[in-house]
């Protein structure tokens, strides 16, 4: 029996209570970031519960659920499944491939996605981003990009950035669970094609690559000049609060390649970097700052396989400066 959850969340996390009955809404993906927007949409959100929530390994979808409260939530073990008990269907999965496998699934019944609305918050190719949204369309549904920025303690805590792309009557259906429930702030790319908003998210994700880099060459720097890398991160935090300083603690902490799950895995990092330098090749554009943080990224995943993170990158960098892996 579904009941009405009302929104408690700050901005627009209310107004869809004054525009009719609350949507049923599923999930589909619950990686490090799904969980966390799942989890706020579950505490802030406005929906008719139960949330539904897909996962290809079930056992992390009955995870997650056990944390949230009871009847907020009920695990689904098929696509269409989700599909067809929603009203909104937002996914959250690694790369293309899965993505289109995604969609692919979700639409094999037309009769059960028509009138739908998708919402896809993966980080993928615009090209990808916007033969979805035509797909869900020519099945009678609509498509709304939706991709994050922030790291998986953000989207735990609600504060991630939301960049949204398609029809303003769509989007408008898709804010209330942005601002103030999974985000601090939105980027509104209202009326512009889907593939806007990933087309930011790909070119968005070479900043913090570079940052990454960045970092990592200055703190070897100072490590070997004597500096001390300490005294540099005293620098970082006073000049460049937040992404910078996060980053630069987990550099001189070591958690860089000590936790056994990344927190921005290496291989997505570098599914990334291709995205950017395709891009970049379609227009004519150069990025050789990027090349060399792929050639890093290529280095942490030849040193830590599956648990290589976007962070490693200072491993490599200490690597080819005669320094250890490990700090």
């Amino acid at each position: 029996m579904e009941t009405v959850k009302q929104a408690v969340g700050l901005g627009g996390s209310s107004s869809s209570s004054s525009t009719g009955p609350s949507p049923r809404v599923a999930w589909i993906g619950l990686g490090n970031m799904g969980r966390g927007m799942v989890k706020n949409i579950v505490e802030k959100g406005n929906y008719a519960a139960p949330l539904l929530i897909y996962n290809r390994t079930a056992a992390r979808a009955e995870k997650l659920a056990s944390t949230l409260p009871s009847g907020e939530t009920k695990v689904i073990t098929s696509i269409p499944d989700a599909v067809a008990g929603a009203d909104i269907i937002f996914t959250c999965v690694g790369d293309d491939q899965a993505i289109s496998e995604t969609i692919s699934a979700a639409l094999q019944s037309s009769e059960a996605a028509k009138g739908k609305l998708f919402v896809d918050c993966s980080t993928v190719h615009p090209d990808t981003t916007n033969k979805l949204s035509k797909q869900v369309n020519d099945a009678g549904a609509d498509f709304v990009a939706c991709p994050v920025f922030g790291a998986p303690a953000m989207a735990d805590s609600g504060n991630l950035v939301c960049v949204l792309a398609g029809p303003a009557a769509q989007t408008a259906r898709v804010k209330p669970f942005c601002k103030g429930v999974m985000s601090r702030a939105d980027i509104d790319y209202t009326d512009q094609p889907a593939g806007a908003a990933t087309r930011l998210k790909i070119i968005g994700n070479t900043f913090i690559v570079n940052m990454v880099e960045t970092l990592s060459e200055g703190h070897v720097l100072a490590e070997k000049s004597g500096l001390g890398s300490d005294n540099l991160h005293a620098f970082v935090e006073t000049m460049f609060p937040g992404p910078y300083t996060a980053y630069s603690d987990r550099l001189r902490k070591g958690d860089y390649y000590k936790r056994e799950e990344p927190l921005f895995n290496a291989h997505l990092a570098r599914k990334d970097a291709r995205h950017a330098k395709a891009l970049a090749e379609s227009c004519g554009a150069k990025m050789k700052g990027l090349e060399v943080c792929d050639g890093h990224l290529k280095e942490v995943i030849e040193h830590m396989g599956d648990r290589g993170d976007i962070a490693g990158i200072y491993g490599a960098v200490r690597q080819e400066s005669g320094l250890k892996f490990e700090n």
